[in-house]
């Protein structure tokens, strides 16, 4: 064997025509089952983003956003949390309005504190702490809070730009506005906690959804919102899925979840990621119910039929 050929497939570089014929045939590229099959990607990071949520609650911080990036460790070369959800801490001081246009094709608000209203299009919906909003893309939105106020938003940014697609034109996304009311969310989970489960569901989550993604159970085609709660005392059972989830953390002294093995300790206000297929559980010592939003890019795989999930305590 010659000393200038490659010892196996795996290490030939891109193949091209030898002798292309047409600007379309010397675009084509070669690769093969040695080079290109399981490609291995730098792992989704399973931290928490802190130093975010402290200074979007900062008194002294002005109207802005701070975003959840991971770009660089995930080698994106757009701004994301997980490779296809990005999330964000909104700061709007009293009688500010912050505008947004987000690259996406929809957008999940929750409201960490405060309150205010929020012009989208047509409607306005006015919300107060503990209120969760799903805006459609493509149209601008005016946040304008009546007392200083702190908002969790949650896109698929990072998906659309991994696709090289834009938001969908005015009218054309894949939902409406939709105001879930702390309220009413909290009225569901008592629901939830008043009929029981059998220990083969997972946890007692409110799982949140619209009359336009009603059949799918999402509030976007993509993405799965879910209100997760835990009882004092309480574990959820060891399972793992194929989705990434992207959580806040809203209320629980005392608690902590089990990643892959390792313990993370929970922060108010904390944007926690769980990687995909990682081994996780979660954990009340405390007094009160715990409770964390869950964002997962869950309608992807659940379209694909490749969802995995499966407890792993058995």
């Amino acid at each position: 064997m010659s000393e200038s050929m490659p010892r196996t497939i795996a290490d030939l570089p891109a193949q091209r025509a030898a002798t292309p014929r047409s600007k379309a045939e010397a675009r084509a590229r070669y690769f093969n089952s040695g080079n290109a099959f399981n490609v291995k990607l730098s792992p989704i990071p399973g931290d928490s983003f802190t130093e975010e949520a402290a200074l979007a609650l900062h008194p002294d911080t002005r109207s802005t956003l701070f975003a959840c990036d991971r770009s660089r460790e995930l080698q994106c070369p757009f701004p994301a949390t997980t490779p296809l959800v990005l999330a964000r801490y909104a700061r709007i001081l009293a009688n500010d309005t912050l505008c947004t246009n987000f690259a996406a094709s929809g957008v999940v608000v929750y409201v960490i504190r405060g309150d205010g209203s929020t012009r989208c299009g047509e409607e306005n919906v006015v919300w107060a702490t503990g209120d969760l909003l799903v805006l459609p893309g493509g149209i601008a939105q005016a946040h304008t809070a009546t007392s200083d106020s702190v908002l969790w938003i949650v896109t698929n940014e990072p998906q659309l730009s991994f696709e090289g697609v834009r938001p969908p034109a005015a009218g054309e996304a894949p939902t409406d506005v939709v105001h879930f009311t702390g309220a009413e969310m909290e009225k569901q989970i008592d629901l939830i906690y008043s009929i029981g489960r059998t220990n083969e569901i997972a946890g007692s989550a409110l799982i949140l959804s619209s009359d336009r993604q009603e059949a799918s159970r999402n509030v976007l085609p993509t993405l799965t919102v879910a209100m997760n709660s835990l009882p004092p005392g309480g574990v959820q059972r060891p399972h793992r899925h194929n989705s990434v989830a992207v959580a806040l953390i809203i209320q629980g002294e005392n608690c902590h979840s089990v990643v892959d093995g390792k313990r993370k300790d929970w922060a108010q206000w904390a944007t926690t990621v769980t990687p995909a297929t990682a081994t996780h559980s979660h954990v009340n010592n405390g007094s009160e119910r715990a409770k964390f939003l869950i964002v997962q890019d869950g309608g992807i795989y659940y379209h694909t039929r490749a969802m995995g999930f499966e407890f792993v305590d058995r």
